[in-house]
């Protein structure tokens, strides 16, 4: 089941004008332990940002598609709509996410 968080939270990740992107579908794959992951999702809800999580540490199938979009198992792995990245890239997130 995906957990969706869209909740602000303060965090080091501020500053940012992404509160006037246009929504994106933003999901996250990840794992408990992941420190890149809790750092990707601090910056979502830092900047309001609805993402949907699965934990494929737990998730089998999620861990399957995850390595189909990405071709890897490595953590976290982030989709924008339709483009993927590979670990937590903050700069490349921004320009997904203000793309138009």
């Amino acid at each position: 089941m995906p957990i969706i968080l869209p909740q602000p939270r303060n965090c080091r990740h501020h500053g940012l004008v992404l509160k006037y992107a246009p929504m994106k579908n933003v999901t996250i794959y990840s794992t408990a332990t992941c420190h890149y992951c809790k750092e990707a999702k601090e910056f979502f809800k830092a900047n309001n940002i609805p993402y949907t999580e699965y934990n494929v540490g737990i998730d089998p199938v999620k861990r399957k598609e995850m390595v189909e979009k990405s071709g890897q198992l490595g953590v976290p792995v982030i989709t924008v709509d339709t483009e993927v990245i590979v670990g937590f890239d903050e700069e490349r997130l921004q320009v997904l996410l203000l793309k138009k």
